[in-house]
C-alpha cells in the first residue's frame, strides 16, 4: 500500500494493491502499521444506485476521522476542510474512489464528506474514529454556491435530509 499526500494536512490517499487470479481478486484496504495506530471503532457500509448523492455530512461536537473505500462501483468522493484554523479552510478536495483504481481515502477529523454514485451499483466501506451522533451531525448543502464543488452533470438523486442542507455560512455560526 502506498500512501499519497494531498494539500490539505492529514488528508490521504491511500493506494491500495489488488492480487488478481481467475477466481476474483484479494484487496488490501488499510494498514493500521502505516497510520500511527488510528483507532477505527465504528464500520459500515452503504449501498447507492447511480447518480445518488449523499452529502455533505459532518460531526459538530465529535468530528471523525474516517476511511473510506469502494467495494464496488464508482464515486466522485469530496470532502471540504472545515477546520478553521487549516490553511485550506473552506476549500474542497474530489477524487474518483472505485473498485479498480483501488484508491481509498483517508480524511482527518473536522472535514465534511459526500459523494456521487456513478456506477449501477455501488458498495462504500466506511471507517469511522468516533461512533455517530445524531445530535451533533450536519449536512452542508451540496451545492452551496460559496464552496463552487465542480460536481458531475447530471440528474441527481438527493434524499430529504440532504436537500434540507444549510449553507456553509451558517456551519460557520455553530
Amino acid at each position: 500500500m502506498k500512501i499519497s499526500k494531498t494539500k490539505f494536512k492529514g488528508l490521504n490517499v491511500l493506494n491500495g494493491i489488488k492480487f488478481n487470479d481467475s477466481r476474483g481478486y484479494f484487496r488490501e484496504v488499510y494498514l493500521e502499521k502505516l497510520f500511527n495506530k488510528k483507532k477505527f471503532i465504528f464500520w459500515c457500509m452503504s449501498k447507492s444506485k447511480k447518480n445518488v448523492l449523499r452529502g455533505m455530512h459532518i460531526q459538530t461536537k465529535n468530528p471523525q476521522e474516517k476511511v473510506i473505500s469502494v467495494i464496488k462501483g464508482e464515486i466522485f468522493d469530496v470532502v471540504i476542510d472545515c477546520r478553521k484554523n487549516s490553511k485550506t479552510f473552506g476549500k474542497y478536495f474530489k477524487i474518483i474512489l472505485s473498485e479498480n483504481n483501488c484508491k481509498s481515502l483517508l480524511i482527518p477529523a473536522g472535514f465534511a464528506h459526500g459523494f456521487l454514485a456513478l456506477k449501477k451499483e455501488n458498495i462504500i466501506f466506511y471507517g469511522n474514529s468516533k461512533y455517530r451522533s445524531a445530535k451533533s451531525e450536519f449536512t452542508i448543502k451540496w451545492n452551496d454556491t460559496k464552496l463552487k464543488i465542480k460536481w458531475p452533470k447530471g440528474k441527481k438523486i438527493i434524499s430529504k435530509k440532504d436537500k434540507l442542507g444549510k449553507s456553509f455560512k451558517e456551519f460557520l455560526k455553530i
